[in-house]
């Protein structure tokens, strides 16, 4: 569907989708799930206190605590979210966090010798090493704005120079070393999730460069380097 019709937030807003929310408290909303039902659902869990897990938890709340509270207050400007938008956000956020978190508290089976099983390793590392890009990329894109301005201007610097998205980019690393670290269908399935949704907000997010600033560097790509 978001091939079709490009979500309406952020530099893609526009009229027509209903009443709206502040960004940050639309935000915060949004993520809320991520991070207090995971540990809720994480705590009810018969594998909750083994190391592996506890492994995993530490993953996935380095990432919202991050992305669900740091990230929205620190937004700049007083744009707009959709009520609608944020809703959906929020019901993806209840059904995703709850598989994860039963996955790895419940359902998955992960010894102690896991934290030492390659998948497991290489996993971790992508997403420590995605979740790093993210974090960066994040911070080139706050500078760009005085505090009080919402305009855009040209991202330089870093992964800039390669892609339109890196924040995306790290993004989807991250996603992809949680189904590797975790080796399960539910982290498979969030891994995907994630390039519907991100992949072509990428190609929306590039093309829209492109229209605005006509001297908008030619390599770059939307979101993977030399690729897409």
């Amino acid at each position: 569907a978001l091939w079709l019709v490009v979500a309406p937030y952020g530099r893609h807003a526009r009229p027509g989708w209903g009443p709206a929310l502040p960004a940050r408290l639309a935000w915060l909303l949004m993520e809320s799930p991520s991070w207090l039902l995971f540990v809720w659902v994480y705590a009810a869990g018969s594998h909750r206190s083994e190391a592996a897990p506890l492994a995993l938890l530490a993953l996935w709340m380095g990432h919202y605590l991050y992305r669900g509270l740091l990230f929205p207050l620190r937004l700049r400007g007083e744009r707009r979210w959709p009520a609608l938008l944020a809703g959906l956000g929020f019901g993806f956020n209840l059904l995703n966090a709850w598989v994860n978190a039963r996955w790895i508290s419940e359902l998955g089976r992960y010894p102690a010798a896991w934290l030492g099983d390659p998948r497991f390793l290489a996993g971790a590392g992508l997403f420590l090493a995605g979740l790093r890009v993210h974090v960066s990329a994040d911070a080139r894109l706050r500078r760009l704005r005085e505090p009080g301005e919402s305009g855009y201007r040209v991202p330089r610097g870093g992964l800039f120079e390669w892609v339109s998205c890196p924040n995306y980019f790290g993004e989807l690393v991250e996603w992809t070393g949680w189904a590797v670290a975790t080796w399960s269908p539910a982290g498979l399935a969030f891994a995907l999730y994630t390039a519907a949704n991100l992949v072509p907000r990428a190609v929306a997010h590039h093309r829209w460069y492109r229209s605005r600033f006509p001297d908008y560097p030619a390599r770059r790509r939307a979101l993977v380097p030399f690729l897409l």
